[in-house]
């Protein structure tokens, strides 16, 4: 329901939830220690600000919030992306709208309900205790890579932009706005100045800054370089590598970036040290043997031995504790990981924000906390800035007998004041990570009862042609060339050359990277390697399939739960799932069936029934002859956490051996303590999604 009076401020333009004067300020909007009854929560009646947003009244709407008759409408499940209606939501493009569901479905894996109020007013938070699990890690170092280190990366190259002086009349400018205000005394009031205009004022960016693709750019002299991948067919990937969807490049890099650490890691762990092999020509056994990275096991261990190293656990007494403090660090360093991240994004987001979040509420509050600098900077002298600066790091080397009491009296006279003093509660509230955008996303698509679809499937690989580059994607300020190239270097550096991937530094490089089907001087097919791998992959197939056919028998006969609730995971080869946005198959205790997500009732309700559609064509009306084996309404749900088909290393064996995608699965816990599994759901992710943004309920990321 939309709400009969917005707030509006004056001074912003804003209107909607969140944009009242109290919202420019950087102070607490609530108090996260505190819990709130469901009858009394804050912002207006609605569980936190993003459930707020979702069902304002948007001024910009997109074919998600429009009005229809249908009780479900169908936006386009299924459906090719050329043929799904556009925009979906009013202020985002498809293709961007798709990107940020795509990493929320590799993001977030468990949620629980909690009774707190959310912190900045916006739920989907991390858990200060949130679990550990490799897969996490990897997903944390991976979105690491796409916020902060494409952002690093895009600064860097602008750097180089300006230092190499090609872009002369810009680079001019900058040079003596800089030695003026160096002449004066009068540099920070100059940078705090451009740093609160590009606040501000979104133009100035591209006018200080103009756009050019991250690929395209020589982090060494500024100029124009031909992109790693041998063509310009993306704009914001390190490597310009061709992409089906926006953003795809990008979390391809991520991936293999990641695999890449692992790689150098497996290959120091095996001792791989090509520089002392000696040299043989291709007839040799060694040339033809597999690499030692892929196939090893327990590398270090034998890597040792071979060395006349004792690796016995009576000999090495490091093993186990190194070990041990090895994985007990690893839960807050993923956690730090995260919260970088997350303000990362959070920054972006003000900077750049989405509807339906304030378009200037969040960038003048960044721009008045930056403001008492700018009016320090203008009185202290550089004396008193350095004096100051050598006392704080004084105090803070001798003085801990005061801060220790200073904190012991904090604590007992503010015992939450960490929380409250939070960049997500103070400075940075009401702005979303990406996570919490996604979700509010979803939840408008909830609100007017027309899910949002979800990221077409597209099994092609993307074709190697150079992306269209327009004004918006390479430009240059004071009439100068983009990058000072000429249009035939530009065309030179964008069309593809397929040799251009395989380059690198040396030969040394060379040796030590791993082969692979993609490389340069691929392996000799046929040899005793490809032979054995060849071997090892066809008895796996036959073990695997042997395997699932005795699950089949015992999960059918109730001699094993766990048989019975891996019936229907690994699907038949060349299958789609397809459903939705009502309707998805599954399995519960190993009987087929299908989940439905009821709109009709007063509250939404999510059941299981192993009967026929009880859904129209069409027209998304339900009929009344619904025989559930169980129903549970949306809102009395406390925690939602995607399991896997399979445990990690029988997944890995299924994927590797048959070429098959394992269907995963569900577990969903009630307010009464019951708990539900659902298995072998083709569409996990999109019922995940459906089930998280439908509810009233705070959620916290574990």
């Amino acid at each position: 329901m939309a709400s009969e009076k917005k707030e509006s401020n004056a001074l912003t333009g804003d209107s909607g939830p969140g944009t009242s004067i109290k919202n420019l300020l950087p102070t607490p909007a609530v108090d996260p220690t505190k819990p709130t009854s469901d009858n009394d929560t804050q912002m207006g009646g609605a569980p936190s600000l993003s459930h707020a947003l979702a069902t304002d009244d948007h001024d910009e709407k997109g074919h998600a919030q429009q009005d229809h008759e249908k009780e479900v409408l169908n936006l386009g499940w299924n459906e090719p992306k050329e043929e799904i209606a556009a925009p979906l939501v009013g202020g985002i493009d498809n293709e961007d709208l798709w990107l940020l569901v795509r990493r929320f479905n590799k993001q977030v894996y468990h949620l629980k309900a909690v009774e707190y109020p959310a912190p900045g007013g916006l739920d989907l938070n991390i858990a200060d205790e949130d679990e550990f699990s490799p897969d996490k890690m990897r997903a944390s170092i991976e979105r690491l890579y796409m916020t902060i280190g494409i952002g690093c990366l895009a600064a860097v190259k602008h750097i180089a932009r300006l230092r190499s002086w090609r872009e002369t009349r810009r680079t001019a400018c900058f040079a003596a706005a800089y030695f003026i205000a160096w002449l004066f005394d009068f540099i920070v009031p100059l940078l705090t100045t451009v740093l609160i205009t590009l606040i501000v004022y979104p133009r100035s960016r591209h006018i200080l800054f103009p756009p050019a693709p991250v690929a395209l750019v020589d982090s060494k002299h500024g100029g124009v370089q031909k992109p790693k991948s041998g063509v310009l067919a993306s704009h914001d990937s390190a490597t310009g590598a061709p992409e089906n969807h926006k953003g795809e490049a990008t979390e391809q890099e991520a991936s293999n970036f990641v695999n890449g650490i692992a790689t150098v890691a497996l290959s120091s762990a095996a001792g791989k040290h090509p520089q002392g092999d000696p040299d043989s020509d291709d007839d040799s056994a060694g040339a033809d043997a597999p690499d030692p990275t892929a196939v090893a096991h327990k590398m270090t261990e034998a890597k040792d031995k071979a060395q006349g190293e004792k690796t016995s656990a009576k000999h090495d007494k490091t093993k186990v504790p190194m070990e041990t403090a090895m994985w007990t660090k690893m839960r807050p360093i993923m956690h730090a990981l995260g919260d970088m991240a997350d303000n990362w994004e959070r920054v972006a987001n003000a900077l750049s924000p989405t509807p339906p979040f304030p378009r200037d509420t969040h960038r003048i509050r960044l721009a008045g906390a930056i403001m008492p600098v700018l009016g320090v900077s203008l009185f202290v002298t550089s004396y008193m800035f350095t004096k100051g600066v050598m006392f704080g790091i004084g105090f803070g080397f001798f003085g801990d007998p005061v801060i220790s009491r200073g904190l012991d009296w904090l604590n007992r006279t503010i015992p939450d004041w960490p929380k409250l003093l939070e960049l997500r509660n103070t400075l940075l509230k009401g702005i979303p990570t990406n996570a919490q955008l996604t979700i509010t996303l979803l939840r408008i698509g909830e609100a007017n009862k027309a899910p949002l679809p979800p990221p077409p499937r597209i099994d092609q690989p993307p074709p190697t042609k150079p992306a269209e580059l327009t004004d918006a994607d390479l430009r240059a300020t004071a009439g100068e060339p983009p990058l000072n190239a000429t249009r035939s270097e530009l065309d030179a550096a964008i069309q593809h050359d397929p040799t251009t991937k395989h380059g690198t530094s040396g030969s040394d490089i060379d040796k030590a990277k791993s082969t692979s089907s993609d490389s340069a001087t691929p392996q000799k097919k046929g040899g005793v390697g490809s032979k054995i791998l060849g071997f090892f992959k066809g008895t796996t197939k036959g073990a695997v399939k042997t395997a699932i056919g005795t699950d089949t028998i015992r999960g059918k006969t109730g001699i094993s739960h766990h048989a019975r609730d891996r019936l229907g995971v690994v699907p038949p080869p060349h299958s789609h799932p397809t459903a939705g946005p009502v309707e998805f198959k599954a399995r519960y205790k190993g009987q087929k069936g299908t989940i439905y997500l009821s709109t009709t009732a007063t509250a939404p309700l999510l059941a299981f029934s192993t009967g026929v559609s009880t859904f129209t064509e069409g027209d998304g009306k339900e009929k009344e002859d619904l025989h559930a084996l169980w129903s549970i309404p949306v809102d009395e749900i406390v925690e939602v956490r995607k399991i896997g088909g399979y445990g990690w290393k029988a997944k890995l064996v299924v994927g590797w051996s048959l070429d098959r995608e394992v269907k995963d699965g569900l577990e969903i816990v009630v307010r009464d303590g019951r708990k539900v599994k659902v298995t072998a759901v083709g569409l996990r992710d999109e019922l995940f999604n459906r089930v998280v943004a439908m509810g009233r309920q705070r959620w916290e990321s574990w």
